[in-house]
């Protein structure tokens, strides 16, 4: 049985554990602080930490590790740039450290580049906008430096998550959980979008794993999307009226360092998913599974 260690234990590391675990993997979560009702076992990592690493790696003896760690609160980074690109880029060098020859995927992000364009493929240079960018840019070239590992560069992931969780929701969850109680939700209109459905980033990740895959890899959806009209087509599918959704320009909320186009598209996905039978899916079908889920 192929062990996995999964290093973050957040809204894609514990999905990306389900997935695996539903193939008949062994994922085992790794992250600071214990989880409730966790789809894996969990071990207790800080990240930051080599001495911490190289114990829980010679404990789990992984075959492969998914790197999903890090502040992900873009807003966070901006305002702590220097602790965002230390977390992020110690627990990178640590790991590939602790564990030579062990494949490594690291989940990356569309932030990397500037947002001019509403086009990112592989190929496309990066030019972070923010410090959240800088720092998995960071991280990337550690990575990148081991032969072997994948940069999975995913954009902006969405699914359910409960409404008390004490934390900042994705944006689907966001939306949701507020315009079914009538609420109305800010939404920009001039920040957009390719959303990717976080189960469809499990099983593109799960399918990475296995190899075969490029060195870099964009996952993002087949969409590109405002915010403001993605949130629209949530209160649409919720049955509540359109005129919930706020439509305000990303400068005056806490979208203001997003860049305008967090976009992502590949000229290797299709091909790379082909035999692995894998289709990511569009926001309107996205939006369907999950209020059709129980």
């Amino acid at each position: 049985m192929t062990r996995t260690l999964i290093v973050g234990s957040g809204f894609v590391g514990r999905a990306v554990a389900t997935r695996l675990a539903a193939a008949g993997d062994s994922p085992v979560l790794a992250s600071r602080h214990p989880l409730t009702a966790p789809p894996a076992p969990w071990v207790a990592l800080d990240a930051a930490d080599a001495t911490s690493c190289a114990r829980v790696v010679d404990q789990v003896l992984p075959d492969r590790i998914v790197l999903v760690h890090g502040p992900s609160d873009v807003t966070w980074c901006e305002a702590n740039p220097q602790r965002a690109a230390e977390l992020h880029t110690a627990a990178a060098a640590n790991l590939t450290a602790a564990a030579p020859g062990c494949r490594t995927v690291l989940i990356s992000t569309d932030n990397v580049f500037h947002g001019d364009s509403p086009a990112n493929d592989e190929k496309t240079p990066t030019n972070p906008a923010n410090a959240y960018g800088r720092a998995k840019l960071a991280a990337e070239r550690i990575l990148a430096a081991v032969p072997g590992n994948t940069v999975l560069r995913v954009s902006l992931v969405y699914g359910w998550e409960p409404a008390g969780s004490g934390k900042w929701l994705n944006f689907f969850s966001a939306c949701a959980h507020n315009l079914r109680r009538g609420r109305p939700v800010e939404a920009p209109h001039d920040q957009w979008t390719t959303p990717v459905l976080v189960q469809d980033v499990a099983a593109v990740t799960a399918a990475v794993l296995v190899g075969g895959a490029p060195p870099l890899l964009h996952l993002g959806g087949p969409d590109r999307i405002s915010r403001a009209a993605w949130a629209q087509a949530i209160a649409d599918s919720l049955g509540a009226p359109r005129s919930l959704v706020l439509q305000v320009p990303k400068a005056v909320g806490r979208y203001a360092s997003r860049p305008t186009n967090t976009c992502l598209t590949s000229n290797r996905l299709d091909s790379f998913l082909a035999p692995h039978r894998l289709q990511v899916c569009g926001v309107a079908d996205g939006i369907r599974t999950l209020l059709e889920a129980p």
